[in-house]
């Protein structure tokens, strides 16, 4: 389980690292029906891998991010303040571009989740259905991050990008649904 300290960024790729942890069950119930089964729960451990990386990373840029904010807040003067302000910038740049590749990895979480709910044993669609509903919720949470931290950043494109990922992730998951 995701420490509540390490922010919603971590806790967003810990369920993605569910999402896929489902899929992969899935996936080796159905290996009798579906033939790329062996693909998809070898997929599936990649995206595992890949969300607890991104966990562990956005734990740490989180807590970078509070502590530049903690310094940016204190009474400072001149040269220090600017390099504090600096540091916040920097810190608040990287607590974007994580939440970013945590949106990433769920939607690539929703999509095979999709896939298997389309192809995986019956049986175990609805088991299919919840990853993609899992994976396109921490896709939300990261977008939302990515908007918090890029707030004084309007016209980014990690922004259009994020958007773009909730987009494709609600898509997987409106397949898997329908399924």
């Amino acid at each position: 389980m995701t420490d509540p300290d390490a922010g919603a960024g971590a806790a967003a790729a810990s369920v993605v690292g569910l999402s896929a942890s489902l899929i992969a069950a899935v996936a080796r119930t159905s290996v009798d029906r579906w033939d790329e089964a062996g693909g998809a729960i070898a997929q599936a451990a990649a995206l595992g891998r890949r969300a607890a990386r991104l966990a562990a990373e956005n734990a740490e840029a989180h807590g970078s991010a509070v502590a530049a904010l903690a310094a940016r807040s204190s009474e400072r003067a001149g040269t220090e303040q600017e390099i504090a302000d600096i540091r916040l910038g920097d810190a608040l740049a990287r607590a974007a571009d994580l939440p970013l590749r945590i949106a990433d990895a769920a939607a690539d979480a929703a999509e095979l989740a999709a896939i298997a709910a389309e192809r995986g044993d019956p049986a175990v669609r609805p088991d299919a259905v919840g990853a993609g509903l899992l994976a396109s919720a921490a896709a939300d949470a990261a977008a939302h991050l990515v908007e918090v931290n890029l707030a004084m950043r309007p016209g980014d494109e990690r922004l259009a990008r994020a958007a773009e990922l909730v987009s494709l992730a609600r898509n997987a998951c409106e397949r898997a649904l329908a399924a």
